[in-house]
């Protein structure tokens, strides 16, 4: 080693103090997926600070990378390289947000690298190099009025808390009719008031709008409130960003990829409809916008509310093991607010007045509640599930979803059978043929496959009200923001139901009538009770109260619990009953669950070389139903890994060291190992 700031002949000479720079290099390796040294230059001192992006020689190439820390010295004993340069002086990443990235990726078996990349966006020249002034000192905000969170048990103690910066841990259900971009918005103020930040993390570009518009009136400053999503551009995305980064903004208001923005100090982190496939990141190693805002909670101290008209059974999970409160109306509030909701065939009164209500599409009650909106000059909403083939089983007879005997795991029908196989269902899970399957609901042996959506609704319905506005949203058509308030017939998809103009929290149709039930209760999945009741409430929450008749039908068999629970309106009754079902059979979040998928020989490599705990139990694998693409040749398997929740972090630990072992042997065909996965079927 040379003395202190001298370098040999035709070298750099190092810096004066802490010459060692701490680098996370931009290589998605797992076997590389730690930090490394190198040396610091004197004429990068006074720009090599922690958080910045750099540029190195990594294996004779250069590559970016972020300065994560300096020292005075290094653990490696052979030669260093030297920083190449720094990209920019200005930091992209606190330390906050290192230890943060590092804790998601350990927690989902994935690299550091892969979590910074969702974490930080992509650098543009033009935009960092913009001057932009020092943030005004914040003007006075208001008090937000308590009297809205006070119609909520424990609502007003949540308000109180984030006013001051304690870390409150809540899951909320708002009201039917419930303005919640309000409700947020005012738990969003009381943080600013506070002298924090606030993030709020909603599904979709609608929900961003909602959100930013009640954000900006409640703290009148709209300078203070920026969004960050993917349809704002490279450019004013970054803008958006640096505004976060440098402290203009206080309040954040984005999507999944937000919930890594660097909002300082943070007070409030929210996510809104946890359950949307919106929030799970499609991209490796595949994080929950929930799990990363929970994660940033427990380390920052920041309060957290998870926030739905319905209730996963991971927030459930979070009630029940005592680490949030539930923050719910009470009953007599929930009536005066709620619509009437009725499922078709519930009564023997309206069999009888009509015996076929099971079997039509559009059964008289659904005319009737459509009838009586529209003469009362309001709006009816009539959500369908999209149109398409689903390629899971059902029971011929009552469309129960068919289900391993063996794992519970979702029936189909195999890609590849033997010629005595050919007509016997196969699990998804496990891989076992049952040739002797029998509905455990109702003893048919009958099957069918499971068809979601219908394409001529709307058709159908102008028809029947000839005369009437048809509007269309979603599944093909133009997803609508909002549609006039009055008399007309708003066909939408689960998901892309418009707001009545004139009616701030959405409750202004007269009317809904959820088609289909049996279609959204029949596909081969995990969450489809889950993910019913979510998409029903969504559309029931969008309907006048009982009092000036609003009313629901919902075309279901009124015995099930899923249709029940939207009847009772008890989405946390639901969602109890779903997680103690789920940790009866072995399912996420009761158990820890991991899916890995690639070519059948990299699935059994990387199965042998993991060392599983030995509470882990291994299902299938079996073949996935893909077509072979560009990027892959040949059949692909999906083995499913599942052990206690304790032995959780013992199972992302060795499936990140086998995907280590297998990239350092450079394994040609790549593995993906997805935990918790959302859709298991």
């Amino acid at each position: 080693m040379t003395k202190a700031g001298v370098g040999r002949r035709g070298e750099p000479r190092r810096a004066a103090e802490d010459a060692v720079a701490r680098v996370a290099v931009d290589v998605p390796l797992a076997h590389l997926d730690r930090p490394f040294d190198y040396l610091v230059p004197d004429r990068l001192d006074e720009d090599a600070r922690p958080g910045v992006r750099v540029r190195v020689r990594f294996s004779g190439r250069l590559v970016d990378g972020v300065l994560l820390s300096r020292q005075a010295s290094s653990e490696h004993q052979g030669r260093l390289g030297w920083l190449e340069r720094v990209i920019s002086a200005e930091p992209v990443i606190s330390e906050e947000l290192v230890a943060l990235c590092r804790t998601v990726a350990d927690r989902y078996a994935g690299t550091f690298a892969d979590v910074l990349r969702l974490a930080v966006p992509p650098r543009h020249a033009k935009v960092a190099a913009e001057p932009m002034p020092e943030p005004e000192p914040l003007a006075e905000i208001p008090a937000p009025d308590p009297a809205g969170w006070g119609r909520y048990r424990d609502g007003a103690a949540l308000l109180a808390a984030v006013g001051s910066a304690r870390g409150a841990r809540a899951v909320w259900q708002p009201l039917p009719g419930e303005a919640w971009p309000d409700r947020l918005a005012e738990l969003a103020a009381a943080a600013v008031a506070a002298g924090r930040g606030a993030l709020l993390v909603v599904p979709d570009q609608r929900d961003v709008a909602r959100m930013v518009a009640a954000c900006e009136r409640h703290l009148g400053d709209e300078d203070r409130v920026v969004a960050l999503t993917a349809d704002l551009g490279p450019a004013k995305r970054y803008r958006s960003w640096l505004a976060v980064r440098r402290g203009h903004a206080r309040v954040v208001v984005g999507n999944r990829s937000a919930a890594f923005a660097p909002v300082a100090d943070p007070g409030l982190l929210v996510v809104w409809d946890d359950g949307d496939d919106l929030h799970a990141e499609p991209r490796a190693p595949y994080p929950h916008t929930r799990d990363v805002l929970v994660y940033r909670a427990y380390a920052s101290g920041a309060a957290v509310v998870v926030a739905g008209h319905a209730r996963t059974a991971e927030a459930q999970l979070l009630v029940e093991t005592g680490w949030a409160t539930e923050v719910i109306a009470e009953r007599a509030a929930l009536r005066e607010h709620a619509p009437r909701v009725g499922a078709v065939g519930e009564s023997e009164r309206e069999l009888a007045r009509d015996p076929s209500a099971h079997a039509a599409r559009l059964p008289a009650v659904a005319f009737e509640a459509a009838r009586e909106a529209l003469g009362r000059d309001e709006p009816v909403l009539i959500q369908v599930p999209r149109a398409g083939y689903i390629p899971g089983l059902a029971c011929g007879q009552c469309r129960e979803p068919a289900r391993c005997r063996h794992c519970a795991g979702p029936l189909g029908l195999p890609t590849r059978q033997s010629p005595d196989q050919a007509a016997s269902p196969g699990c998804r899970w496990c891989g076992r043929i049952d040739p002797a399957y029998r509905c455990q609901a109702c003893g048919s042996r009958r099957l069918r496959a499971t068809v979601v959506g219908a394409r001529r609704t709307a058709e159908e319905l102008g028809r029947a009200f000839t005369g009437v506005p048809v509007h269309g949203s979603g599944g093909g058509a133009e997803v609508l923001d909002t549609v006039p308030a009055g008399a007309s017939l708003v066909v939408s998809t689960p998901g892309a139901e418009p707001w009545v103009e004139g009616y701030g929290g959405g409750a202004g149709y007269g009317a809904a009538l959820l088609l289909d039930g049996w279609a959204l209760l029949a596909r081969p999945d995990l969450r489809v009770t889950e993910e019913t009741l979510r998409r029903w409430m969504a559309a029931a929450g969008l309907v006048r109260s009982w009092r000036e008749g609003g009313r629901v039908v919902v075309a279901a068999d009124p015995a099930l619990p899923v249709v029940q629970a939207l009847v009772r309106w008890d989405p946390a009754g639901h969602a109890a009953a779903e997680l103690a079902g789920r940790a009866e059979v072995g399912f996420p979040p009761a158990v820890r669950m991991a899916a890995v998928d690639g070519a059948p020989e990299a699935v059994a490599e990387l199965l042998d070389l993991a060392e599983l705990p030995g509470s882990a139990e291994v299902l299938g694998p079996v073949e996935l139903d893909e077509p072979p693409g560009a990027d892959r040749e040949g059949p692909r398997e999906r083995a499913l890994v599942r052990v206690p929740r304790a032995d959780g972090r013992a199972l992302s630990a060795a499936l990140v060291a086998a995907q280590a072992a297998r990239t350092m042997r450079k394994a040609a065909s790549p593995v993906r190992v997805q935990l918790d996965p959302q859709h298991v079927g």
